[in-house]
Formats: structure tokens, C-alpha cells, sequence
């Protein structure tokens, strides 16, 4: 509850700053309460089974599990109307945004990639923990990750296709925690690393250029 909170009131300052119309804003409103419903009753439902049902019961975990369904496909519905309404105020101020950086070359990407894993060999190094490719800090996986998201952002220009990027590499991160493999300390310095080299790359070979 306390994360869907958290995104219901990102999602709803961020569209009382884009001023969206008062039938927009209710629509997304109405998600957001149809999500916190859904998670009300997934919570009351668990409640109810662990009280009929203490021991493992193949039929207890249908009722929770269909209970947890409920809430994911009100999640997925309230995301996509989030994105039916948001996307045409945001995605025009985050191309005006990427616009600024201009295009850079392909030598440019491939150099920022390239310094990014040597930046990461030389760390792990220093502070001696994990291997080039298991392990230590700062997560290469993750560095590596957002700086191709970083270069495909810089590169294509295109909000939709920066974003996907952008999630693809949050999953390939969140993968190295569910594995145990790094701490959320490690893969947050490693996406930060990765982002931020291949941006002052970028832009140096922009400016240079």
C-alpha cells in the first residue's frame, strides 16, 4: 500500500504541474482508487484464508493468487490509462529535452560503452571485491545496461524508445538483485556510473565534434 501510494501521488502531482483537463484527471484519479481498492481486497482475502486455512492448501493458493491477479490486472489497466493521458504532455517536453543534446556520432556511443566497463574493471579492482564479470562493486550489468540506455536516449531522440530502454535496463539491474548477486547500493552506483559517463562522453564528442 505504501508504494502505491507513493506512485498515486507522483502520478497526480505530476499531472496538476502539466495542468491536464479536469475529465483527464479524473479518469486517472478513478485508476488510482480502483488499484487501491484491488489491493484492499487482495489484503482482506489473504487475511480471510489464513484464518480458514493456517496450513498450505492447494485451494488456499488459488484464492490468493487469483486475489493477487486481480490486483496486477488493475495495476496494468490504471497504467495504461496513465499512459493514454501523460504521454501527450510529457513526451513532447522530454523531446524538447533530448533535442538539446543533439546527436552524437557512433564512434561516440562505442567509446562511452568502452570506458564504461573499463571505469568498472578499475573499481572492482580497487576495492577488490567480486570479478570482472560476477559480483563486487559497482554492478556491471547494471552500468552497462543504462549506458545503452543513456546512448540510445542521447541518440534516438525518440521519448517512447528511451523509456523502453530505460525499463529494460531497471530490469536488467533489479535481475542482479533478485539473484542475490549484488546489494542496492551496488547497482544503484553502477546504473549511476554507466548514465553518467556516457552522457559526458556524448556530450564532449558533441562539442568536439
Amino acid at each position: 500500500m505504501r508504494n502505491h501510494f507513493m506512485s498515486a501521488s507522483v502520478v497526480l502531482l505530476l499531472a496538476l504541474f502539466l495542468r491536464v483537463k479536469p475529465i483527464e484527471f479524473a479518469l486517472l484519479a478513478l485508476s488510482i482508487l480502483f488499484v487501491l481498492f484491488a489491493e484492499l481486497v487482495n489484503t482482506a482475502v489473504e487475511a480471510v484464508v489464513d484464518l480458514v486455512s493456517p496450513g498450505y492448501d492447494p485451494l488456499a493458493k488459488i484464492a490468493k493468487d487469483t486475489a493477487a491477479g486481480a490486483v496486477l490486472v488493475a495495476a496494468i489497466g490504471a497504467a495504461i490509462m496513465g499512459y493514454l493521458i501523460l504521454a501527450g504532455y510529457v513526451f513532447p517536453l522530454y523531446g524538447k529535452v533530448l533535442a538539446m543534446f543533439g546527436t552524437p556520432s557512433d564512434l561516440g556511443t562505442v567509446v562511452s560503452i568502452l570506458i564504461v566497463v573499463i571505469c568498472v574493471v578499475m573499481v572492482k579492482s580497487l576495492t577488490g571485491k567480486g570479478t570482472p564479470l560476477h559480483g563486487g562493486v559497482p554492478s556491471g550489468h547494471a552500468a552497462v545496461a543504462f549506458s545503452i540506455a543513456t546512448a540510445v536516449t542521447i541518440n534516438t531522440h525518440d521519448p517512447l524508445i528511451s523509456l523502453l530502454s530505460i525499463a529494460l535496463a531497471a530490469m536488467v539491474s533489479h535481475s542482479r538483485l533478485l539473484m542475490r548477486i549484488h546489494t542496492m547500493h551496488e547497482v544503484v552506483f553502477g546504473s549511476v556510473l554507466g548514465a553518467g559517463i556516457t552522457s559526458i562522453v556524448l556530450l564532449l564528442f558533441k562539442f568536439l565534434g
